[in-house]
């Protein structure tokens, strides 16, 4: 049987090249680093670094053991994390990739709340304009939109639904559109990528559709924040989430107005990205939490939503949320 530190010490070696600088990352003396990968060698029957000028480097034999090396460490560390997965308190590392459009107005205030929750935990959250994709990753991806071509598991927290919107003061200057065959009279304000393809308006009472190409943005942002921005201050109209443009609407009483209320956009769906396989303790709490934490306005499927703009409420999960921790499962 082999000695996991000497293994780890052949490993540094074979990654650094130098026995001096794996010594001095693993905390030993040079001797000892030394006198563990001889004894390796002993047990092996062969040589398995050798050295060349001021750098050592593995013979054939070191080559080929240094692939099972990797793997029993490996399978070592996992095994070590799944013992410490039955530790009743949830702890370690935690890394939350976020579409801009949830980071502040969702996502961070139910982080925090993870947190108090699991003060062992410590998170990092960063923002993107595109999804995790790989299967590689370890991070939590909280996505707005549609994800092609991941291999990470997918799960549709829910759906947001979304209407053209504008300031106020542009509808007294421009006229308020009373069907979408006008909108082509009216300035666009796009969000990278979103309306390239056109968009296609549903009518909630009729079903009846309307396709059309909105017209040439002068403007073009590449965040929802940026895009609502832009909106609240009457530069034009453009598409948005009722859900957003509701937050931003109790913050900013007076800056948005729904036009063509009875014409519905597609639904996107709040999508969660994560590994597939054995998931760390502190993974599934954080899922289990933000599973419990979403607002109501969030639809679990995607039906039209009959009243966006009624309630300037957001009396959610969320907010109850805040207020205990769920279960870990």
């Amino acid at each position: 049987m082999y000695d996991l530190d000497e293994l780890l010490a052949f490993d540094h070696v074979m990654r650094s090249g130098s026995m001096t600088r794996s010594a001095r990352e693993l905390g030993l003396v040079k001797s000892t680093l030394s006198r563990r990968i001889a004894h390796l060698e002993r047990q092996l029957s062969q040589p398995l670094l050798r050295r060349q000028s001021n750098r050592l480097l593995p013979t054939e034999a070191g080559h080929a053991f240094h692939v099972y090396c990797r793997q029993i460490l490996e399978l070592a560390e996992q095994g070590r994390q799944a013992l410490q997965e039955l530790n009743a308190e949830v702890s370690g590392e935690l890394h939350v990739v976020a579409h801009n459009a949830l980071a502040r107005s969702w996502l961070s205030a139910r982080l925090t709340a993870f947190m108090e929750c699991h003060p062992a935990v410590r998170l990092t959250l960063l923002t993107c304009t595109a999804p995790t994709l790989t299967a590689d990753s370890q991070a939590l991806t909280v996505w707005l939109g549609e994800v092609r071509g991941s291999e990470l598991r997918q799960e549709v927290l829910g759906w947001l639904h979304r209407g053209l919107y504008g300031h106020p003061d542009y509808f007294v200057r421009r006229g308020y559109p009373q069907h979408p065959r006008e909108l082509v009279r009216h300035t666009w304000i796009d969000l990278l990528g979103e309306t390239e393809q056109g968009l296609t308006l549903t009518h909630r009472e009729k079903g009846s559709d309307f396709h059309f190409h909105p017209p040439e943005s002068r403007l073009r942002v590449d965040q929802q924040m940026l895009h609502g921005d832009a909106l609240a201050h009457g530069h034009g109209l453009g598409l948005m989430p009722d859900w957003l443009a509701q937050a931003r609407e109790r913050a900013h009483p007076g800056s948005l107005v729904r036009c063509l209320p009875e014409w519905d956009a597609p639904a996107v769906p709040v999508t969660l990205l994560y590994p597939y396989g054995f998931r760390p303790r502190r993974l599934s709490a954080l899922l289990a939490f933000l599973r419990e934490a979403l607002p109501d306005a969030w639809q679990p499927s995607p039906v039209p939503q009959l009243n966006p703009m009624a309630d300037g409420r957001d009396e959610s999960v969320a907010g109850r949320a805040t207020q205990r921790c769920p279960s870990t499962p």
